[in-house]
């Protein structure tokens, strides 16, 4: 029962965006968080962001995310969600920052395509060195999209149906499986998690 009042308190916090105040106009476009990043990597690109060393510009920011423009957009707008905690990988999110980040999308892609004029996105996690992951801290990327604009080599490729033979059930049972196990093991977590908070 205690679970859905947190978890309404992480969605909650998403309604309190920050508004840019008087003082220098530059430095509402910075985040600075020095708590959240000293708990994150020293030499992640991210965390310094998040920390105020480095610069960026912040689209949006609550208490578990920040949102910025990237700095080598494929696209205008290109933007990124980040967690403020340092995750390097998905997988190693907890689910409520997962959470978190991805009920910031629907606003936050709504505002960046209206800006950048276009009325689709791309919603991108490039996970682990080959998928492509440059900086290893969980991020969203929101690619917003134009007709024809061709930013994939790979949307000219033809996809092949899936077969139903062996090697797909093979597949199918394998995934199953993994999943019945991770599932196991969030629960586990999450009952270590809630201990650790009653503490």
């Amino acid at each position: 029962m205690e679970r859905q009042p947190r978890r309404l308190a992480v969605i909650g916090s998403h309604l309190r965006p920050t508004v840019a105040g008087g003082g220098d106009p530059l430095r509402s476009l910075i985040s600075v968080s020095p708590s959240a990043a000293s708990a994150g990597d020293n030499g992640c690109v991210f965390c310094k962001i998040i920390g105020g060393e480095s610069p960026a510009f912040k689209l949006y920011e609550d208490d578990i995310c920040l949102c910025i423009l990237d700095s080598n957009p494929l696209s205008k707008g290109h933007s990124l969600i980040l967690p403020k905690s340092h995750f390097p990988s998905l997988e190693g999110t907890p689910p409520s920052v997962v959470a978190a980040m991805s009920s910031t999308v629907p606003f936050l892609s709504k505002a960046i395509m209206k800006a950048a004029r276009c009325d689709s996105f791309n919603l991108l996690v490039n996970n682990g060195s080959a998928a492509g992951q440059v900086i290893f801290h969980t991020h969203f990327h929101i690619i917003p999209r134009k007709e024809g604009d061709q930013l994939w080599s790979s949307e000219s490729f033809r996809r092949c149906p899936i077969e139903c033979n062996e090697e797909t059930f093979s597949l199918v049972k394998c995934i199953r499986e993994r999943i019945a196990f991770s599932t196991d093991s969030c629960s586990t977590d999450e009952a270590m998690l809630d201990k650790n908070t009653q503490d």
